[in-house]
């Protein structure tokens, strides 16, 4: 196991080394920087001084679509969410606890795991070059050539391209953080977050429910970037792997949606990575819990690292 230490160092090395990824690093910051001030500046937020009486409209709203939903009697329609939601406005009202005005720390806060998306777009980049890359400039060989076995070497670029992941994502809770401070300040920075669990309203601390976002962004995050490592050591081409991984990630919703109603869409990739529709919403596929979805991307996840494992190992390096 140590001797895989001076390995992801040298990966590291070679991917920090480079402009582009400085360039990515930048960008990233720049979004979160640009976003922030949008926000501040430019978005017009409703009058929230009257958010009593906006979420009692709401709820309105909310009942009458639940009461047509389930006069209609349509299959595959579930209105548990819009439930849930009537269920949490009201709790607002009956403890005077304003929703959170995407004008303050924490409202920025829980909208910039959003941005988690660039973050795994910069880090299919690096993970599809990371063994592609070897094999394009020929310096494969020279890696092979050491005495060290080549799931080593496999693992440790692997291992370094999720540590480049992880970095990101450190990135954006720090300067999301200092960012929000600087320009929202610590106003309703005591407010909890509210979510529906086991059939009642309950109150969770801001931190948790943050944390909680970005832990679902990075599922996600990891599963594409494995996929396009897997791409990448399969058909050692750069480019293939970025260009199939960056569109089925911006796609990869769309297709479910497209055949939703049939049963077996639920093993798609796909319909599991986004585990947000099990916190907030309805799942996508009817009949999926968190725990399926789990099982489905545990198994994609372990079938990633095996071919991965099988092409790189077994594989001539000339062919």
């Amino acid at each position: 196991m140590f001797n895989l230490i001076p390995l992801i160092k040298n990966e590291n090395m070679k991917i920090y080394k480079r402009l582009g990824t400085w360039v990515m690093i930048g960008l990233l910051f720049l979004v979160i920087v640009v976003a922030a001030f949008f926000t501040k500046f430019f978005f017009v937020e409703e009058n929230s001084e009257r958010w009593e009486e906006q979420l009692q409209m709401t709820n309105i709203q909310l009942i009458e679509q639940i009461e047509e939903i389930e006069s209609s009697n349509i299959i595959g329609i579930s209105t548990q969410s819009l439930h849930e939601q009537v269920a949490i406005n009201e709790y607002r009202i009956e403890n005077n606890l304003p929703p959170l005005d995407s004008q303050t720390f924490w409202g920025f806060m829980n909208s910039a795991p959003d941005f988690t998306s660039i973050a795994a777009l910069f880090t299919i980049v690096i993970g599809a070059g990371i063994v592609a890359g070897e094999f394009s400039s020929g310096t494969i060989k020279l890696l092979l050539i050491r005495p060290v076995s080549r799931y080593k070497i496999l693992f440790s670029k692997y291992i370094s391209t999720l540590l480049f992941a992880l970095f990101l994502i450190c990135i954006m809770v720090i300067s999301s953080f200092v960012i929000g401070i600087i320009l929202f300040g610590f106003d309703g920075i005591e407010l909890p977050s509210l979510t529906f669990t086991d059939g009642k309203v309950i109150e969770r601390n801001m931190i948790t429910q943050t944390l909680l976002l970005y832990g679902i962004q990075a599922v996600d995050l990891v599963m594409m970037v494995t996929f396009a490592f897997m791409v990448s050591t399969v058909f050692r081409s750069n480019s293939l792997a970025i260009g199939i991984s960056i569109f089925l990630m911006f796609t990869g919703q769309q297709l479910v949606m497209l055949f939703n109603d049939y049963n077996w869409v639920k093993y798609i990739l796909f319909a599991n990575t986004n585990l947000n529709q099990f916190f907030n919403g309805t799942p996508m596929v009817e009949g999926m819990t968190l725990t399926f979805s789990l099982i489905v991307l545990s198994i994609y996840y372990i079938f990633f690292l095996v071919i991965s494992w099988i092409m790189f190992n077994f594989r001539d390096v000339d062919a």
